[in-house]
């Protein structure tokens, strides 16, 4: 029962149970939250305002429900309907982590009935005309088209059903993230939202490009027609570069590093086929390099530059073989996962993807022998983060423990249900110290071509092909490095691993086996030649 209601408080308990048969009837025998079946003789159960009391809701039972416990207990709102649909929004989230996908404005359509149809469109001088026919609506509409005077893109404003619209996860491949909470509270309150969606024309359908977060919350709301600025036959790679830019540079979004990357990937393809046509090229000739579409694309060499390097990163983060994908968040840090895209991209991809390459032998150069150095690194990347997952974290990591206040747990005294494993790879991915063993890595793949006496690129040390002794010598390193003691003292949970220290704090702990301060960690330094020895 609420706990501020002087009407429930009025009640005795013969009124009180009358009441909840009442509201469990009303609810077709259903929790209000979660809308699952509430059985009153098993499940242990609440009643609560539907709008709070706080909100202007009234005392009285038209303004009651019956919920779970459980489920009135983990609310995310005080408004109950906010907290049926943040719920129903979790579950479509679950649904789609569980896929392995990023969840998305494209699985809220789904979920509610959207992205059925194609959109059927004609242009009558300056009118879009159009009409809803797939959802039994005839009747012919008229809009008229707006020339930007600085871009000459033509966009229309209209009213889109919600059956027609899709996620245009090409422009924007961002997935939702905690924002959406907020504007489902907002927009329920009712606050007006500031801003239209922006979507373009695609093969028919109408793609929604900018303003993701705030069409989630409208449909989660229940919103069945989204209004938008609809482009309409617009220069889809200047689309991509304004949004990114919008993104980035100007910060108008908080886009995070791992969606620059991917809309980079997307960039760098628009410049290949743009050079391929600017030289009459087939579409699979790619007998010229990097460095021949940097000088080719002059105004924006930089620009060409970060797009190729980026389009890189994305290859090998996002491969589908990449097992330490599932480990990354990439909405930010997060307390469910290991890694954040941010810490991963600072430690692995930076130590290992130069940002200064840019090659000038031909981009299918060798492709066939599998020796293309592009090629070698993606794949070769893509081994060490499956080495990295192998060892540290598959069957080790426990995302429903994840990362939340671990060391202050332990600390407490309550951290008995956090297991070895667990702890130990939650430290070793912490950022300043991953990027301290990523350079062991680095300096165990130099040591091995100085010794056999082999010529390699210092610098983009995976362009070239690693023996399997190497990689042999890589998986045990990382074992020695896994079984160390200090990763499982849980003595140190208010010490040294209580707050965040800097890179310098651990490279100093691994060279010396003492902190700055002389703090003894380690029982010897880290030396990578008996790291690689197998243990026993």
């Amino acid at each position: 029962m609420v706990g501020n209601s002087k009407y429930l408080d009025s009640l005795n308990l013969e009124a009180k149970k009358k009441l909840s048969e009442k509201l469990w009837k009303i609810q077709n025998h259903k929790c209000f939250i979660c809308e699952q079946e509430i059985h009153l003789d098993i499940n242990s159960t609440n009643i609560d305002h539907i709008r709070p009391l706080a909100g202007g809701g009234k005392d009285e039972p038209s303004n009651f429900a019956i919920t779970h416990e459980h489920c009135n207990k983990s609310k995310q709102d005080a408004d109950l309907v906010v907290a049926k649909k943040l719920f129903q929004l979790q579950e479509i989230i679950k649904e789609a982590e569980s896929s392995k996908e990023v969840p998305s404005l494209k699985h809220v359509l789904l979920a509610n009935g959207g992205s059925k149809y194609l959109f059927r469109y004609t242009i009558e001088g300056n009118q879009l005309v159009y009409s809803y026919d797939d959802i039994g609506n005839s009747k012919i509409n008229r809009t008229e088209i707006f020339l930007d005077t600085l871009s000459n893109e033509k966009t229309a404003f209209i009213s889109v059903p919600i059956e027609y619209l899709y996620h245009d996860e090409t422009i924007n491949p961002r997935g939702i993230n905690s924002s959406i909470s907020l504007l489902i509270k907002e927009f329920h309150k009712p606050n007006p939202q500031l801003h239209l969606g922006l979507a373009r024309i695609d093969d028919g359908k109408i793609k929604i490009f900018d303003g993701q977060h705030k069409t989630v919350a409208q449909i989660m709301l229940g919103v069945k027609n989204v209004v938008v600025r609809l482009f309409i036959d617009p220069d889809v790679d200047r689309l991509i570069e304004a949004n990114t830019i919008a993104g980035s540079k100007l910060k108008q979004i908080a886009f995070d590093k791992a969606i620059v990357r991917q809309l980079h990937d997307t960039l760098y393809s628009e410049r290949l086929r743009k050079y391929q046509k600017d030289h009459y090229l087939s579409e699979d000739d790619f007998s010229f390099s990097e460095q021949n579409l940097v000088d080719h694309f002059k105004g924006e060499r930089g620009n060409v530059k970060v797009y190729i390097i980026n389009s890189q990163k994305n290859a090998i983060t996002r491969n589908p073989d990449n097992k330490l994908q599932s480990y990354i968040n990439f909405e930010g840090r997060g307390t469910t996962l290991p890694l954040s895209y941010s810490t991963f991209e600072k430690t692995l991809l930076s130590s290992f993807v130069n940002a200064k390459t840019i090659l000038s032998k031909p981009i299918n150069y060798k492709i066939d022998e599998g020796l293309n150095p592009r090629m070698l690194e993606k794949e070769q990347l893509i081994l060490l983060c499956n080495l990295i997952a192998e060892v540290l974290l598959i069957d080790k990591f426990d995302d429903e423990v994840g990362t939340n206040k671990i060391e202050s747990k332990i600390a407490a005294g309550t951290g008995s249900f956090i297991t070895d494993d667990h702890l130990i790879a939650c430290r070793l991915f912490k950022e300043e110290i991953m990027y301290n063993w990523i350079q062991y890595i680095k300096l165990l793949v130099k040591n091995h071509f100085a010794y056999t006496g082999a010529m390699y690129d210092d610098e983009n040390l995976f362009q070239q092909k690693l023996p399997n002794q190497l990689w042999e010598n890589i998986r045990t390193f990382l074992e020695n490095l896994r079984n160390l003691p200090v990763w499982k003292d849980r003595s140190m949970s208010a010490t040294i691993f209580g707050g965040k220290n800097n890179y310098e704090f651990w490279k100093t702990t691994f060279s010396t086996g003492k902190t700055p301060d002389g703090t003894a960690v380690l029982a010897t330094p880290l030396n990578v030649a008996e790291m690689i020895k197998k243990s026993g």
